[in-house]
């Protein structure tokens, strides 16, 4: 028994090794953007496709890796996955120009996409008592929660002692050991209905999210009424419409339009986009003032972040706890509340504002954040069949990893940033108009917490379950 214990502690830290450095390379690189700009001659767009082009083919492969793990097992699936985003984290710290780095990124991220839904599918596995599996998963969201909210100091470090390829670096080692964990402790395991893939919705996933990310990023810089622009706004609206009628033809759809015919499950994802849209665009503008207008070092900009960081490792644990014994109400509605407030008194900063200050607005932003995903994950998942919840967290972090893209898209836009190449001495003031964009975002998610749990919510949820039970069956 102890030693079906330890296996079981071995197979959840190998687990939390992979959601790790995953989630660590989506925001660890952040506080790299100047030094990377510098060394590697690159424009603000070209940083904002460094870290779009890793969000975006994260938020594309999702559901895709999830079910193939299902269909062909998942510790080999998982396996591959490692290997994948070691050479892609190899290829990132060799890279010779940025276009090569965007291009290794796309890489990592293929392999990031077969880690967090296998990992956590193996989880699920392995735990199957109730309460254990609930501990477990406690453990999982505490990993992605210092991941999260360190990641900046992480990357800040780094960058200044050994330079920025050591970002990359850092993953091979940790990939290794996880690729020895793996194939000591972790068991094979396959779904017992093997979803089929669906090929023309994954398609029509890459080209409308990546048209208009290509849309945002370069609108600025080509013009909003160019034909480039004009085109990548249109081709990815075409697919994105065409989206739905595809998915209700498919026997196994690579997301299922009628989850968001529950009013909770549609409040999720929206929560879901706003939420980590709102904190790429914080940590992408802010980073770019800390160093590029201030002048703070990587490793001072790194420790300006943390009381951001702590916030979140803190709150994250504490907002579980909430949603357990009150709901998810009052934690989004907390969550809307701080994050708002933050981002209002952002839009009042200048490049002389008392860093003091703006440590603490970081640490009241970070509380905003860290409120918020217990409740989103709840409220994706709430009134799902037992069957259904697992491609609901899935869409759910699909679209966690959608809102990081546009974000730091929007973040550039709306800055300028992305126009001039260069972040100038205006660049704080620039930024106003995204805060108070911010601002609106947390009044969105307090609006969310009410619909989410009013009685149409809960009757909308209640239709949702035998429909799918009932098609599941046919």
């Amino acid at each position: 028994m102890t030693d079906r214990r330890q296996n079981k502690a071995l197979i959840l830290a190998t687990c939390c090794l992979s959601l790790f450095i995953v989630t660590l390379d989506a925001t660890v690189v952040n506080v790299a953007l100047p030094t990377l700009g510098k060394e590697l001659g690159a424009s603000v767009s070209g940083l904002q496709w460094t870290l779009d082009a890793y969000t975006l083919t994260l938020a594309s492969l999702l559901v895709l890796a999830g079910s193939s793990g299902d269909r062909f097992g998942r510790r080999r699936m998982f396996r591959i996955g490692l290997v994948v985003f070691g050479l892609g984290s190899l290829a990132s710290s060799l890279a010779p120009s940025v276009g090569v780095l965007i291009a290794a990124r796309v890489l990592q991220a293929v392999g990031g996409s077969m880690l967090n839904p296998v990992s956590l599918s193996i989880i699920t596995n392995v735990y199957t008592d109730k309460a254990a599996r609930a501990g477990a998963l406690g453990v999982w969201g505490a990993v992605s929660g210092v991941s999260l909210g360190f990641g900046p100091l992480v990357g800040g470090l780094l960058v200044e002692t050994i330079g920025w390829r050591s970002i990359f670096w850092v993953n091979v080692p940790i990939v290794v050991i996880a690729l020895v964990l793996t194939a000591v402790f972790v068991p094979e395991s396959k779904a017992e209905h093997r979803r089929r893939f669906d090929l023309p919705g994954q398609a029509l996933i890459i080209v409308g999210l990546a048209g208009l990310v290509f849309a945002i990023i370069e609108g600025p810089g080509l013009g909003w009424a160019s034909p480039g622009t004009i085109a990548a706004f249109v081709i990815a609206g075409a697919a994105l419409v065409a989206f739905v009628p595809v998915e209700l033809k498919r026997k196994d759809p690579l997301i299922d339009p009628r989850f968001f015919s529950s009013i909770p499950f549609s409040g999720a994802f929206a929560a879901a986009l706003l939420a980590f849209g709102g904190w790429s665009a914080f940590l992408f503008t802010n980073t770019l003032v800390l160093q590029s207008v201030r002048g703070f070092s990587p490793i001072v900009t790194g420790l300006l972040f943390m009381p951001a960081g702590l916030a979140i490792l803190v709150l994250s644990p504490v907002s579980g706890r909430l949603v357990g014994s009150r709901g998810t109400r009052l934690p989004m509605t907390l969550s809307g509340v701080l994050l708002a407030a933050g981002a209002a008194a952002l839009a009042f900063t200048t490049a002389s504002t008392p860093i003091a200050l703006v440590a603490v607005l970081f640490l009241v932003f970070g509380a905003g954040f860290g409120l918020v995903n217990a409740p989103i994950t709840n409220t994706a998942v709430g009134g799902m069949p037992n069957e259904q919840a697992g491609a609901a967290s899935a869409v759910a972090s699909t679209a966690r990893q959608i809102g990081v893209a546009l974000g730091i898209a929007l973040a550039g836009s709306i800055t300028g940033a992305s126009t001039g190449g260069k972040v100038s001495k205006s660049f704080v003031t620039d930024a106003h108009p995204l805060w108070w964009i911010v601002v609106g975002v947390g009044i969105v998610l307090i609006a969310i917490a009410q619909i989410s749990n009013s009685a149409p919510a809960e009757r909308s949820s209640e239709r949702l379950g035998p429909m799918l039970r009932d098609t599941a069956n046919a």
